[in-house]
């Protein structure tokens, strides 16, 4: 049965195949990424900010939106990327519903910062066939510092068991995603991202076989001048200590 989704518009920064994810989700035609503007987080040393905080990009109506995904797949697009979708969750679910009858096949990304409320994932359930979300933090006081949080940590976990709860363990046929959780995780300076926490809690509470991307690519932009502790790149150790617990905990790693 249909659900009956509120929410017209969304803002919409750009649409088109993106080579830059993991390998498991670009295949030939790359992924059919969607970058919505907006986002439900604040964190002060977003690389997009323009994108997540300025909100640059135009309006399109939900049927526009599912013009925007059958357009991806008849591209040759490996699947539809939706990135930063939480704030937008209703809009994008009418939208998904929309082109899912009128023939879209490929699997669905649900891209997301890791602050979704259950609610929201119990409706998209059936509507996503990968979930990727961010676990950014495990401490409550980093996150209000960093991202305007402090019950980032809760939330997060949460939503992960939800996520998981729906599409288990992340499934690789013929070298691409079909289905499934994959976890991004980004280690920041001076060990705030608490990695071994989530780890952990991956290992523990989700499954030894998560997947995880231990990404390193982070750098001061935006207002990380506000926070002295994470004006600088991650020193190599603190990248490869969390790479080498993830692999002693069991976690299946993935790269870009």
């Amino acid at each position: 049965m249909s659900i009956a989704w509120p929410g017209k518009r969304v803002t919409a920064a750009s649409a088109g195949p993106h080579f830059g994810e993991e390998s498991v989700l670009v295949g030939s035609g790359g992924s059919g990424t969607i970058f919505f503007s907006g986002c439900n987080l604040h964190c002060i040393y977003c690389q997009n900010y323009d994108i997540s905080q300025q909100r640059h990009g135009r309006d399109v109506s939900v049927e526009q939106l599912a013009d925007i995904m059958l357009r991806l797949a008849a591209e040759g697009a490996s699947n539809i990327n939706l990135v930063t979708p939480s704030h937008v969750a209703a809009q994008i679910g009418r939208a998904l519903e929309l082109a899912r009858k009128r023939g879209l096949k490929l699997p669905v990304i649900y891209n997301t910062g890791g602050y979704d409320s259950i609610e929201t994932l119990e409706a998209l359930d059936g509507l996503i066939d990968i979930y990727m979300p961010d676990m950014k933090y495990a401490d409550s006081v980093v996150s209000a510092d960093l991202s305007d949080a402090s019950d980032y940590p809760k939330v997060n976990q949460a939503a992960v068991r939800e996520m998981h709860r729906q599409v288990g363990d992340l499934v690789i046929e013929n070298g691409l995603a079909v289905c499934g959780l994959l976890v991004r995780h980004l280690v920041l300076p001076n060990r705030l991202s608490q990695s071994m926490a989530i780890i952990d809690f991956l290992a523990d509470h989700i499954s030894a076989r998560t997947a995880i991307n231990m990404m390193g690519q982070y750098r001061p932009c935006y207002q990380a001048i506000r926070c002295p502790a994470i004006m600088r790149r991650p020193y190599a150790e603190e990248l490869d200590e969390a790479i080498a617990y993830a692999r002693k905990r069991g976690l299946r790693l993935l790269e870009s």
